[in-house]
């Protein structure tokens, strides 16, 4: 789970649609990895960060948070 990365999201109006066209991935590739499901590839967190975030910095963006079993 990527919850910076959804939080400035939402504070800067981008879609996950966004996300998808940007990376030409399915919406639902989108939502399978900010859910945690999968993993961005590194080419991706970087297009991503340098696009739509270029000021924050990459670990902060790309910070996981593991569910607690």
């Amino acid at each position: 789970m990527y919850k910076n990365l959804e939080a400035e999201m939402v504070r800067r109006g981008i879609t996950r649609k966004d996300l998808a066209k940007s990376l030409d991935v399915r919406y639902a590739t989108i939502i399978d990895k900010l859910k945690g499901r999968y993993s961005f590839t590194l080419d991706e967190a970087f297009k991503i960060k340098n696009k739509y975030f270029p000021t924050l910095s990459f670990e902060y963006l790309f910070e996981t948070q593991r569910k607690s079993a």
